[in-house]
C-alpha cells in the first residue's frame, strides 16, 4: 500500500497527459479541465481498488475515458467545439517548420473518425500498450489493432496530400 505522499505523486505524474487526452476527446479546454477533475476525484475516491500501481496511468486514462463517455451521454446534442490544434499546447517551442508539420498532423488527427482519433491518440502519443487500450476502452485487442490500422492508414493519406473527406455521422 502506498503512502498518501507517493499515491499523490503517482496521480501528479501523469495530470499533463491526462490533460491532452481530455483535450483530444472534447476539444475545449474548459471541459477538458472539468473531464481531468472529475476523473481525478473518481481516481481518489477508488484509489484502493488499484491494484498495481505500476499501471496507474493506464487506470487513470480508463476512468477519465469513462468519465468523458457518461458526460457525452449527459449532454447528447451539445454543440460548438474548438478546433483540436487550437486546443493543443505544445510544451515545448518548436521550430517552425516543426510547429507547422504539428499543426499538420493535428489537424489530420482531428478529421479521423473518433473511435480512430481516440485509439491512435493512446498509443501514438501517449504510448500506452494496445492491451491497455483495449481495457480501457473495454475493446478486444483486434479491435484496437484495427482502428489503429485505420487510423494511421487514414492520416497518411491525409497528410500525403489524399482527398479524405471527414466522416461525421449527420443527425
Amino acid at each position: 500500500m502506498l503512502s498518501r505522499s507517493d499515491r499523490d505523486a503517482a496521480i501528479e505524474a501523469h495530470i499533463p497527459a491526462m490533460r491532452r487526452f481530455a483535450l483530444t476527446l472534447t476539444r475545449d479546454r474548459q471541459r477538458a479541465d472539468d473531464l481531468v477533475h472529475d476523473a481525478l476525484v473518481s481516481a481518489l475516491g477508488h484509489w484502493a481498488s488499484l491494484r498495481r500501481p505500476q499501471r496507474a496511468k493506464s487506470w487513470l486514462f480508463a476512468i477519465l475515458y469513462r468519465t468523458f463517455l457518461g458526460d457525452a451521454r449527459r449532454e447528447r446534442g451539445e454543440g460548438a467545439r474548438q478546433p483540436l490544434e487550437e486546443a493543443m499546447e505544445i510544451g515545448v517551442p518548436a521550430s517552425q517548420d516543426m510547429a507547422v508539420a504539428q499543426s499538420e498532423a493535428l489537424r489530420a488527427l482531428a478529421l479521423l473518425p473518433e473511435d480512430q482519433r481516440i485509439v491512435v491518440w493512446l498509443v501514438g502519443v501517449e504510448d500506452l500498450a494496445y492491451s491497455e487500450v483495449a481495457v480501457m476502452l473495454g475493446l478486444p485487442l483486434g479491435t484496437v489493432m484495427s482502428r489503429l490500422a485505420r487510423g494511421r492508414e487514414r492520416l497518411r493519406s491525409i497528410l500525403d496530400g489524399g482527398n479524405v473527406v471527414s466522416m461525421r455521422k449527420a443527425k
